[in-house]
């Protein structure tokens, strides 16, 4: 990695976590701001929620041709002026009307944030370099996120609608630091789609469908997304609540374990995942999960005590982040190395498209689920987890040796795109 490129990921990830710090401050309220401060009822609480899921994936696509012609910085400028915009109208909005537009310019302008700064790391990284960039993402992103959320819980008063009008004025400041930060970087040149011959550019998505081992792994990330970060704050928890009896608090503790697994757990897992088939890492994340739900599944269908109940209900938390920390230096990194020459911002908005679509249907499925029917949600999930694990030693057998082991590449110029061009080496 050249200095320049050293010193525009800093800047990078210096953004990512201003972003993250922003998101923190109003993610966990939104729902009690709309409902109850504003008065608008849950309803319409239910729709800002909705509305987010859908601003993201009606630009998603758009997103990555833009990407992919602009180049990401100017994608992202624009992304964090509109969710600044929506964030700053939110905490002033008093009507239904008002909100759900302010909460679609929020979620646009969120769900852009992500591909193209994923294509900015990709830009400022080598090979040998990428994983630990991603890592380094992740970490930000959810100590972002934990800081943000503890300072804005003490800064909240449901019985004034200023103190959440501050919060959105906070978070709307963030993205528009992040602006002026990110401003500053200056990105080394990559090629972009006027570079490419013209029947390229038309045909980007349909070669993006004839990767077979990017279809594989957009089919194995809904699945990630679903199985797990679906069901965090709604079927996990109803079943937690319901099934398990878990307190609020208690449902606050693993949270909070959740993020603490992955601040510390990181960089020692990095170490780890490093030297590990991609693969193989991935199906041993889905392992991790599938004994996090039988944790759960011991917490709200056995006959312990309720002190074992909220410990065993803790623990699928935790290893939740830990799967979590293993999967951040391993899923963006092998998406990138997925992608030809020039389309890494196509194929990251692709990738995010997927995760969308899966965060949007997995709370509706999970949370009527988990607070009704536990024990067919328990097992539902449990299968799922395995489903991973076979659906990324499948994916293994589409990647080329350093797509799949990147360190074999650091000698020769890393393969990327298309499918294996020589066989996989079985590890001992």
């Amino acid at each position: 990695m050249t200095r320049a490129m050293g010193a525009a990921m800093r800047r990078i990830h210096v953004g990512n976590a201003l972003s993250a710090f922003g998101l923190g401050f109003t993610v966990p309220y939104l729902y009690v701001y709309v409902a109850q401060v504003r008065g608008l009822g849950a309803v319409t609480a239910g729709l800002v929620l909705a509305v987010f899921a859908v601003a993201a994936l009606i630009v998603l696509p758009f997103a990555g041709r833009a990407i992919v012609r602009r180049g990401p910085l100017p994608v992202l400028l624009a992304a964090l002026v509109t969710a600044a915009l929506g964030a700053l109208s939110l905490g002033l909005a008093g009507n239904a009307t008002t909100v759900l537009l302010s909460a679609a310019a929020l979620g646009a302008g969120q769900a852009v944030m992500q591909p193209a700064l994923a294509t900015m790391i990709v830009d400022c990284s080598t090979a040998d370099t990428r994983s630990r960039a991603f890592a380094m993402q992740f970490f930000l992103q959810n100590l972002g996120l934990g800081v943000g959320g503890l300072i804005g819980g003490h800064l909240v008063d449901t019985s004034r609608v200023s103190s959440f009008t501050l919060l959105f004025a906070i978070e709307a400041a963030m993205f528009l630091l992040l602006a002026v930060v990110l401003s500053t970087v200056r990105m080394p040149h990559s090629p972009r789609i006027e570079d490419a011959p013209a029947q390229s550019a038309r045909g980007s998505w349909k070669q993006l469908l004839g990767n077979r081992a990017m279809v594989q792994l957009s089919v194995l990330g809904f699945v990630l997304f679903f199985a797990c970060y679906g069901q965090f704050e709604a079927g996990l928890s109803a079943y937690g609540v319901e099934a398990a009896g878990i307190s609020t608090s208690a449902l606050g503790t693993a949270l909070a374990a959740n993020t603490l697994m992955i601040v510390v757990a990181q960089f020692a897992v990095l170490k780890f995942v490093e030297r590990r088939r991609r693969s193989r890492v991935i199906a041993a994340v889905g392992l991790i999960w599938a004994v996090a739900w039988v944790a759960a599944g011991y917490a709200g269908l056995g006959h312990g005590s309720r002190e074992m109940a909220t410990a065993a209900f803790v623990s699928t938390y935790a290893l939740f982040g830990l799967g979590e920390a293993m999967l951040s230096p391993t899923v963006a990194p092998l998406v990138a190395d997925l992608a030809p020459e020039g389309m890494a911002g196509q194929y990251n908005s692709a990738f995010a498209l997927v995760k969308q679509l899966a965060l949007a249907i997995g709370p509706a499925l999970g949370g009527p689920m988990g607070a009704s029917l536990p024990a067919p949600y328990i097992v539902t999930f449990l299968l799922f987890s395995l489903g991973i694990t076979y659906l990324a030693l499948r994916l293994g057998r589409q990647l080329t040796a350093v797509q799949d082991r990147p360190w074999v590449g650091r000698s020769r110029v890393v393969a990327r795109g298309g499918v294996a061009a020589e066989p996989v080496v079985a590890e001992a």
